[in-house]
């Protein structure tokens, strides 16, 4: 599981995540979401260990991040930013390689090899494997780049907005995928997302996110209510369920008026 304990960090005067203390539960998928500003990718990026906190700790599966050897944390935990620029050109099957670095240091053995095959299975990519990235559509990318974190193999992968630029066909795909990441493989996915409603039919596990603190968590079921999306997200929200999921939908008042 992932434990944080007091994390904080400040920008000036402005304090974007602020004490937040809470444990991840081992397996299956947590979404954290909230409004802009919340500091969901501030947390996330902390509990990668991509940026320094103020205060504050954060243990994976006992691992303390600031003190681990990144060798050993990359090995048990993986991230994939919100902006990801690549200046090479690489082929997809080249960017989903570098998931294997932690091991083999750009040596690929056969071993790898196979997981890079998979990978690329696993996200539907194989007629685009020999293709460079500057040929492919934002979706294809984002989705190559996720296949990069899953060939990683940690038990821990963490992904910050990773439906950017894909159309419903492909998050639903992704989600999906990602989904059978957690059940068939075992991994602890930990996902930022802003469609409440991709977090409420795909997740077991939400953290509500306002003004840099933890407002709600718990399962879709106990966050995915009028009162609290109304209270998080400062606007009238009605919550349905359909073919047993929750589904928010935001109506405008005055419209009705």
């Amino acid at each position: 599981m992932i434990v944080a304990d007091g994390v904080t960090k400040s920008y000036g005067d402005v304090r974007v995540v602020d004490g937040v203390s809470l444990t991840l539960p081992k397996g299956g998928i947590t979404s954290i979401i909230g409004p802009n500003g919340a500091g969901k990718s501030t947390f996330l990026s902390m509990i990668s260990r991509l940026m320094g906190m103020d205060a504050g700790t954060v243990r994976v599966d006992g691992l303390d991040v600031t003190r681990t050897r990144s060798e050993e944390l990359a090995k048990r935990l993986s991230i994939l930013r919100q902006d990801n620029h690549m200046t090479a050109r690489l082929t997809v099957r080249d960017l989903v390689s570098f998931g294997r670095y932690p091991y083999s240091r750009g040596r690929l053995t056969t071993d790898d090899k196979g997981h890079i095959d998979r990978a690329i299975g696993y996200l539907n990519l194989g007629e685009l494997s020999d293709r460079f990235l500057d040929e492919l559509s934002g979706g294809q990318r984002q989705r190559a780049f996720v296949a990069m974190v899953l060939c990683q193999d940690t038990d821990f992968v963490l992904l910050d907005e990773p439906l950017n630029n894909l159309d419903m066909k492909h998050a639903v795909s992704m989600m999906q995928q990602l989904r059978r990441a957690a059940r068939e493989l075992g991994k602890t996915v930990v996902l930022v997302l802003h469609d409440i409603n991709f977090a409420s039919v795909y997740s077991d596990h939400i953290v509500c996110m306002q003004a840099g603190r933890v407002a709600h968590q718990g399962t879709p079921a106990e966050v995915i209510t009028p009162e609290i999306m109304r209270a998080v997200y400062e606007i009238e929200v009605k919550v349905h369920q359909i073919g047993g999921q929750l589904i928010s939908i935001y109506y405008d008042q005055e419209s009705e008026a």
